[in-house]
């Protein structure tokens, strides 16, 4: 039976790839690369700014890796002042009031963002636990931070429901045992599915979810 959800944040919680996209591609024409939508969906979204920085930039050091990381995050911050909730979400977090269902936040972002991006939802009472890639690195795919969230909130991954946004996140959630949900906010449905997605929804509105969530609770949810 259903006892704990575990949600990714950026992405999940909110949309927050287009501030993203936005300042990595204008920090990437400074090396010499184009930064389309295919190139950052392919090679940044989801991944740890280490993980990413090492893969499109290998000529910069780790101290110039770093300080790249924390520019990049603070002009983030700077003009993600306020966030929308991905529809559905205030839904959401009544259910796991309302029949006391364990929560945490699993999420590759730097521990700034996270909270930055909770306070920003007001979600910080809310989401006591919060995971970070630092936490259990490498951060995802790998299913580390996953697992340190089920042991966190005292569950076995059978009976928790992963939320995710991005390829990396799918496979680190899956690779946890994890009955994972993929909000299309920011990939298309079958790329997702192709990760390992078991469902893909526009939001937290969609019906199929709360389907599901009534037959893994085992109770009739109002509509």
């Amino acid at each position: 039976m259903l006892s704990a959800i575990l949600f990714d944040l950026d992405g999940t919680l909110a949309n927050t790839d287009p501030v993203h996209f936005q300042v990595w591609q204008e920090l990437f024409v400074k090396y010499g690369i184009e930064c389309d939508r295919n190139f950052y969906q392919e090679h940044v979204s989801g991944n740890t700014n280490e993980q990413l920085i090492a893969n499109i930039l290998p000529e910069l050091s780790p101290a110039e890796t770093s300080e790249l990381a924390l520019y990049k995050e603070a002009e983030y911050r700077a003009r993600a002042k306020t966030l929308q909730a991905t529809p559905g979400l205030e839904r959401i977090i009544k259910l796991l009031d309302q029949v006391k269902l364990k929560r945490a936040i699993v999420t590759n972002a730097p521990k700034e963002n996270a909270y930055h991006m909770l306070e920003a939802l007001n979600l910080v009472e809310t989401f006591p636990i919060v995971v970070l890639a630092a936490d259990a690195p490498p951060g995802k795919p790998n299913p580390e931070p996953y697992l340190l969230g089920l042991a966190k909130v005292a569950t076995e991954a059978k009976d928790a429901i992963a939320f995710e946004d991005s390829p990396t996140g799918i496979q680190a959630a899956v690779a946890a045992g994890i009955y994972t949900i993929a909000i299309a906010s920011t990939h298309d449905p079958e790329t997702l599915t192709s990760f390992g997605a078991n469902m893909v929804i526009p939001d937290f509105n969609s019906p199929d979810l709360w389907q599901l969530l009534e037959q893994k609770l085992e109770i009739s949810l109002p509509t």
